[in-house]
């Protein structure tokens, strides 16, 4: 006989009406804040190009940043992660100071000339608007820690152009090896109505395109060639590495500068002059900013990885540089971006020595690097499809998962909590975050 429960099916889809409910101004708000954040970005990376000689005030830049965290910041001042504690565990909430702090940082950031990226503005602006609306729903603690999952989909998804991965992204990132599911639809949901507010704004996102003539794919999905393949898995295992370079790299530069600097603000004023002098021995200002677009037709920058021109084989090595420096000494902005050049422009220089065509591996470059830094490999793979079509898929799921293992148990974020570790190698607690497994060892 076939059991069927008439009220099961009536509250399913009370579930899903209430959160749609609930969501949509959420997502309203989301999608609005990142198209001007979007906005204001744009014109700060203009107004650094129209006017360079912005970047000589770095410093000062950076320490009006960090003393107004530290005079009004309190607990916003731990970005992405409180974000990320309160989803693991709902207690005093993100403040709401936190969307206006980092929207200024960032852009100031950006404007003078830091180098960092945009992902982890919209991912705080999201879960601070999230947690306004806590309160009139009378939400419990369950249902918090969804919102506030939907406030980052929704920021993911509408800074990327990529509704699908922000929704899996927002699941995924809380633990290594772990997903809860119940928020999946809520987040879902979310991100896509984030995502087409964002663009009804008439805030666009750069297109990028993987073409690879030379391997004649007309198919929907490409069969796996066993020769490519090995050579993507080569590739993989670096960019994992690379991805685990970024994330110890930037944390052991923060804890130097703490350790050495005792003063606060003078950190980033030593932070912005070890970026500058750098950016001037190399003669280019290519890895200063976002590093989407270049000055010059022919410099250093993701769009540019995909064709090679002005990628020399040490690009992604200055990039990560910078963007540790700039991130631990106390400027705001997102790592992600920047992980997308790093990746990007690493597999542009790989691509001739593995005789791989340059945009392919450029493109799996560009999503490897942040699932290996991120621990979201199932994001990264989708993403992949929806920026760059869906005939690579199989190779982007090797890059992504090979990524990931050999990243490590490191992260950009470690208020991530180890569900399975990798491989089974480690002796973790049960649902320790990185923080405390490294504090422990």
């Amino acid at each position: 006989m076939v059991r069927w429960d008439v009220r099961e099916h009536i509250s399913l889809v009370w579930f899903v009406l209430r959160w749609l409910l609930m969501v949509t101004p959420v997502a309203l708000l989301i999608g609005t804040s990142v198209a001007f954040f979007l906005w204001l970005l744009a014109e700060a990376t203009q107004g650094r190009i129209a006017h360079p000689d912005l970047i000589y005030l770095l410093p000062f830049a950076g320490v009006a940043i960090v003393m107004i965290y530290h005079h009004y910041g309190d607990t916003a001042s731990a970005g992405n992660n409180l974000v990320m504690e309160q989803i693991n565990q709902p207690g005093a909430g993100v403040p709401k100071r936190m969307m206006p702090l980092v929207l200024f940082a960032t852009v100031i950031t950006h404007l003078f000339g830091g180098s960092a990226g945009r992902e982890g503005t919209a991912v705080q602006m999201g879960g601070s608007i999230a947690q306004v609306f806590v309160a009139p729903f009378k939400l419990d603690r369950n249902d918090t820690r969804i919102l506030l999952s939907c406030g980052v989909a929704a920021g993911f998804g509408a800074v990327f152009g990529t509704p699908l991965a922000g929704a899996i992204f927002a699941l995924e990132v809380l633990a290594i090896g772990k997903m809860r599911y119940d928020a999946l639809i809520p987040c879902l949901m979310a991100s896509v109505i984030g995502d087409h507010v964002c663009t009804a704004w008439g805030v666009g996102h750069t297109q990028y395109q993987i073409v690879a003539p030379e391997l004649h794919i007309d198919a929907v999905v490409a069969h796996v060639s066993p020769l490519l393949a090995a050579k993507v898995m080569l590739a993989s295992v670096l960019f994992g590495l690379a991805g685990f370079l970024f994330a110890e790299l930037t944390q052991l530069f923060s804890r130097v500068f703490k350790r050495l600097i005792s003063c606060y603000w003078l950190r980033p004023i030593v932070g912005a002059l070890l970026v500058l002098g750098i950016t001037f021995l190399l003669g280019t200002r290519d890895y200063l900013g976002l590093g989407v677009g270049s000055v010059g037709v022919e410099g250093a920058s993701i769009v540019n990885a995909f064709s090679g021109e002005g990628i020399t084989p040490w690009s992604w090595w200055w990039k990560l540089l910078l963007t540790a420096i700039t991130l631990s000494c106390g400027f705001k902005g997102g790592e992600v971006t920047p992980l997308f050049f790093v990746g990007a422009t690493l597999g542009a220089a790989l691509a001739n020595f593995l005789g791989v065509p340059i945009d392919l591996l450029a493109g799996i470059g560009f999503i490897a690097v942040f699932a290996g830094a991120t621990n979201t490999p199932l994001a990264c793979t989708v993403m992949g499809v929806e920026l760059f079509g869906a005939q690579y898929l199989e190779y982007f799921a090797i890059a992504c998962f090979l990524s990931y293992l050999f990243s490590g148990h490191s992260s950009i974020y470690l208020a991530q909590k180890i569900g399975v570790a990798k491989g089974g190698v480690g002796d973790y607690g049960a649902n320790q975050s990185l923080k405390e497994s490294r504090e422990r060892y």
